[in-house]
C-alpha cells in the first residue's frame, strides 16, 4: 500500500489554520499605524512615539517599530482588538523590543488590558491583567516583570528573571498554559519556567483560601450531623405482632429508627475529617484562583517610564499556538538580528575610524600651532 507524502509547506498552513492569532502589529503600511494605535491624552506630558527603525537595523522597513522620543517622559499608548478569554486554552504573548540607547533607566515592558479600558485615558491606574518585559533602572533593577492581576490584586513572579541589557533588538515570550505551567523565553530560549501556583506565591492564598473553606464546610457538616441525629423516621417494614391486644394496649405505633447522619454513603461513626471534607467540599479554590486565565482580553499597550528615549517595541503577537509564535518570531527578529549586529559593527568601525582621523588632526594641528607660536615669540623679541 502506498503512502502519502504531505508537502511541508502543506503542514505549515495547516498549522497556521489551527492557531488563532488574536493580535498581530509589524508596523509594515507606514504611517497607518496610527489608526490602529491610540496616544493616551490624560497627561499632555505624555511622550509621544515615532515610528522608525533606529540608528542601525538588519531591514530598514521589517525593523521599524514604535519608537519613544522624548527624554524623562511617561508613555501610554494602546491597540484594541477583538475580546476573547484564554479560559482552557494556552495564552502566548511576544514582542521584539530594542534600546539601542543603552537603557540607563527604563522600562521596556508591555502590558495586556481588559476590554473595557479607556484608551484614550491610559495611565499608571488603568487596571491590566498582564504585565510583561524587562525593566532596566541603574545597577540593582535588570528584570524581566511577569505581573498576573487576579482579584483586584497584582501578583509578581518571585523568581528573579534577568533581562537583555545591551542595545540590540530581542525577542521576548510569556506563555501561560492551561495545566498552571508557565515559560518565559528570551530569543527563542527558555530562561524561566515553573509552576503558576508556586512561582507567584499562590500557596499561600491556596492555603488560607482551603483554610478558610474547610472550616467553614466543617462547621456545616457538625450542624447537620446534630441535626441528623436528632431526625427519626417510621419503619415502614415493621408489623403489627399477632398477640397485640389493641383494648388493652390501645392502637399499635410502628417503631421509630434514628436517620443516619451522611446521606453520601459515609459510616456515620469514626468518620474521618478528611473524607468528609474530601465528599463535602467543592474543591473549587483551583479553579478560582487559576492565574492563568483571563475572561476578557481586549487590547494591549506601552505604559512606562523612560529617563532616555530610543526604545523600539516591535513584532507584536497574541495567539494561543506556541509553535505559530515561534515561527513568528523566526520569520521576524530571526531574520533580521544577523544583519542588525552586522550593521552596528560597520557603523562601530567607521566612528573609530572617524574618531581617529579626528584625533590625528587636532594633533597635526597642535603641532604646526607650536611652530607658528615660537615663530610669533622669536619675531617679537626681534623687534625689542
Amino acid at each position: 500500500m502506498a503512502v502519502a507524502h504531505v508537502p511541508l509547506w502543506a503542514v505549515c498552513m495547516l498549522r497556521v489554520a489551527l492557531a488563532t492569532v488574536y493580535f498581530q502589529e509589524e508596523f509594515l503600511d507606514g504611517e497607518r499605524w496610527r489608526n490602529r494605535w491610540v496616544q493616551s491624552t490624560n497627561d499632555s506630558q505624555f511622550g509621544h512615539f515615532r515610528l522608525s527603525s533606529g540608528k542601525f537595523y538588519g531591514h530598514k522597513e521589517k525593523d521599524k517599530g514604535l519608537q519613544t522620543t522624548q527624554n524623562g517622559r511617561f508613555y501610554a499608548i494602546s491597540a484594541r482588538f477583538k475580546p476573547f478569554s484564554n479560559k482552557g486554552k494556552t495564552l502566548v504573548i511576544q514582542y521584539t523590543v530594542k534600546h539601542e540607547q543603552k537603557m540607563d533607566c527604563g522600562g521596556g515592558y508591555i502590558k495586556v488590558f481588559p476590554a473595557d479600558v479607556d484608551q484614550k485615558n491610559l495611565n499608571g491606574k488603568s487596571q491590566y491583567y498582564i504585565m510583561f518585559g524587562p525593566d532596566i533602572c541603574g545597577f540593582d533593577i535588570k528584570k524581566v516583570h511577569v505581573i498576573l492581576h487576579f482579584k483586584n490584586q497584582y501578583h509578581s513572579n518571585k523568581k528573579s528573571i534577568r533581562c537583555k541589557v545591551d542595545g540590540f533588538t530581542h525577542l521576548y515570550a510569556l506563555i501561560l498554559r492551561p495545566d498552571l505551567t508557565y515559560e518565559v523565553k528570551i530569543d527563542g530560549q527558555s530562561i524561566e519556567s515553573g509552576d503558576i501556583e508556586y512561582d507567584w506565591n499562590l500557596t499561600s492564598l491556596k492555603k488560607m483560601e482551603k483554610s478558610s473553606a474547610e472550616s467553614k464546610d466543617w462547621d456545616q457538616a457538625e450542624g447537620d450531623k446534630s441535626q441528623d441525629w436528632e431526625k427519626h423516621f417510621l419503619d415502614a417494614s415493621a408489623s403489627k405482632p399477632s398477640d397485640w391486644n389493641s383494648e388493652l394496649e390501645g392502637d399499635w405505633q410502628g417503631p421509630m429508627l434514628q436517620k443516619p447522619p451522611y446521606q453520601d454513603g459515609l459510616k456515620p461513626e469514626g468518620i474521618d475529617k478528611d473524607i468528609w471534607l474530601h465528599q463535602k467540599m467543592k474543591n473549587n479554590y483551583l479553579t478560582e484562583y487559576d492565574l492563568s486565565e483571563f475572561e476578557n482580553i481586549g487590547a494591549i499597550g506601552l505604559e512606562l517610564w523612560q529617563v532616555r528615549s530610543g526604545t523600539i517595541f516591535d513584532n507584536f503577537l497574541i495567539t494561543d499556538d506556541e509553535e505559530y509564535a515561534e515561527n513568528f518570531g523566526k520569520a521576524t527578529w530571526g531574520e533580521t538580528k544577523g544583519p542588525e549586529r552586522e550593521m552596528d559593527a560597520i557603523q562601530a568601525k567607521e566612528e573609530m575610524k572617524k574618531a581617529r582621523e579626528e584625533d590625528e588632526q587636532e594633533q597635526l594641528v597642535g603641532r604646526f600651532g607650536g611652530q607658528e607660536n615660537t615663530f610669533q615669540r622669536f619675531h617679537r623679541r626681534d623687534e625689542l
